[in-house]
C-alpha cells in the first residue's frame, strides 16, 4: 500500500501537480550516482553541508562503539585519515550509538584523527540502506558514490582507499 502511494505521489510530482518528492523519500545513491549529501552535525557541534564536501573525496564508515570489528576497522581508518591529511580525502565516522558522550569517550580513548557524527540515519538514507557494521562508503571528489563495502576490512585494503585522494 505504501509503495503504491509513493508511486502515485512521484507521478504527480513529475507531472508538476505536487511539489518534488521529499528528499527523505529518495532512495540511497547507487554506485556511480551523485550523492545527495544531507547536512550533518559533527560531535564537536560543527555543521557539515554538501557545499563543504566539494572537491573532497570522503570515506564514511558506519560503526558502533560496542562492535569489536568496528574497533579494529576504525584503527585502520585512523591510519588512512592521518596518511591523507591535507590531500583531498576526509574520513567521517557515523556512530549508530544514540548518546554522544560514550562516542566522544570512545573516540578520545582511541585517539582517532577523523571526524564523527551521530547522524547515521540521514547518511544511511543518502548512501546505503544496509545496516551491517562496519560499513564503509567511498564518495569521490566529484561527489559520486564509488564503493560500498560491508564488514571489517584488512589494513592494506583500507589504506588502499587513499587512491581516491589522488583521483
Amino acid at each position: 500500500m505504501m509503495r503504491r502511494r509513493l508511486m502515485i505521489g512521484s507521478g504527480l510530482a513529475l507531472a508538476g501537480l505536487l511539489p518534488a518528492v521529499v528528499p527523505a523519500l529518495a532512495a540511497p545513491a547507487q554506485r556511480g550516482d551523485k550523492v545527495r549529501w544531507p547536512a550533518i552535525t559533527l560531535l564537536d557541534g560543527r555543521m557539515v553541508a554538501a557545499e563543504s564536501l566539494r572537491d573532497t573525496a570522503t570515506v564514511v564508515v558506519f560503526f558502533s562503539t560496542t562492535c569489536p570489528f568496528c574497533k579494529r576497522h576504525n584503527q585502520h581508518l585512523d591510519k588512512l585519515a592521518r596518511a591523507t591529511a591535507g590531500r583531498g580525502l576526509q574520513v567521517i565516522a557515523a556512530a549508530h550509538d544514540r548518546q554522544s558522550e560514550p562516542v566522544r569517550q570512545y573516540l578520545a580513548s582511541q585517539g582517532y584523527a577523523f571526524e564523527a557524527t551521530l547522524d547515521a540515519t540521514p547518511l544511511h538514507a543518502a548512501l546505503s540502506e544496509r545496516r551491517v557494521i562496519p560499513l564503509t562508503c567511498v564518495i569521490d571528489r566529484q561527489g559520486l558514490l564509488r564503493e560500498v563495502i560491508p564488514g571489517e576490512m584488512f589494513e592494506d585494503d583500507v589504506l588502499e582507499l587513499a587512491r581516491w585522494a589522488r583521483a
